[in-house]
């Protein structure tokens, strides 16, 4: 489907509708075709992933002993990309109210 530009003009206050250019459609074809969609939605996981070890990174300095339950979510964090698809990217980003609601998100408490 041919995409829009809705285009606006301050003096006259008109409105015109134009379809996308071929150069304009394909680029907006790439942009979205599944391949890269999921190659962002990867790297937000990624992102995400990071934060929350960072987040735990203090955890293994030699003067604190790391417990073992964080030492097993770190670990499932790390092997997040490897033990999920890009069929799965999606529940891993679900949000409510702004708040990632996958449990491997969660930092157990024991």
């Amino acid at each position: 489907m041919a995409q829009k530009h809705i285009i606006y003009d301050g003096k006259t206050g008109q409105t015109t509708v134009v379809d996308y250019t071929a150069e304009e459609q394909a680029a907006y074809d790439d942009y979205n075709s599944t391949a890269k969609v999921n190659a962002r939605k990867l790297e937000q996981i990624k992102e995400i992933r990071l934060e929350k070890l960072k987040a735990t990174d203090y955890m293994a300095n030699s003067d604190y002993t790391m417990p073992d339950y964080i030492k097993t979510w770190r670990q499932s964090l790390r092997d997040l990309p490897a033990n999920n698809d890009s069929s799965k990217y999606d529940a891993l980003l679900a949000r409510t109210n702004g708040v990632l609601t996958h449990a491997i998100w969660k930092q157990p408490t024991e």
